[in-house]
């Protein structure tokens, strides 16, 4: 039996987060937190945090080297992207983004399992949920929004390092910075995500004008 249930859009914007990486300290409260309030078993996480590193010196055809070594953490989940591959790659249309707020989510009436979404998410958004058999995601904690409230990882994180809103409005007050060192180019499915990363992980040609 299908416990998909429809709430109407709680804006008739784009919704969107933002990550202040240089402010996470790989705490996993947000990570907790989502696991916690949606009963997610051992293994399944909607939101993930990652620990981010790589880099190293590089030569410069002089002689010398150029340090850059990166590393840190960073929070995420399902971005629902402008142009999700999760939605298009779904046989039967259970992917799906709505309109208005432009959140993607999971109709369980209508999922079948396949897998399809997940083999195509660059974000490792979908996963299985192996009790049903169907997959399962982030949904912006769509229950709450309708309630009026945030979403649970916005007000679990200590640090204030996650922020939710019409990701015009974000990308106006914190700048278009999303392209950062370890993450999928962002011009694969344009997620609504602005990342503020830590030193030395921002990626050239990163800052859209």
């Amino acid at each position: 039996m299908s416990d998909f249930k429809e709430y109407a859009p709680v804006s008739d914007e784009q919704l969107g987060f933002f990550i202040d990486s240089s402010r996470c300290s790989g705490c996993k409260a947000c990570q907790v937190a989502c696991k916690d309030k949606n009963n997610l078993e051992v293994g399944r996480r909607f939101r993930r945090i990652y620990e981010v590193k790589g880099g190293g010196f590089a030569p410069t055809g002089q002689g010398g080297f150029v340090n850059n070594v990166f590393a840190y953490t960073l929070t995420l989940s399902c971005n629902h992207c402008d142009s999700p591959v999760c939605v298009k790659n779904c046989p039967t249309t259970a992917m799906h983004k709505r309109e208005g707020d432009g959140i993607v989510r999971v109709d369980t009436s209508k999922c079948v399992g396949c897998g399809y979404c997940a083999w195509s998410c660059p974000y490792g958004a979908p996963q299985m949920n192996e009790e049903t058999g169907q997959m399962s995601k982030c949904d912006f904690c769509i229950d709450l929004l309708a309630e009026g409230k945030n979403p649970i990882c916005v007000d679990t994180c200590p640090l204030n390092a996650i922020k939710f809103g019409k990701i015009k409005d974000l990308r106006a007050k914190y700048g278009h910075l999303n392209q950062v060192q370890g993450l999928p180019d962002f011009t694969m499915t344009n997620p609504n995500l602005v990342i503020k990363p830590h030193m030395g992980a921002t990626k050239k040609g990163g800052v859209q004008a």
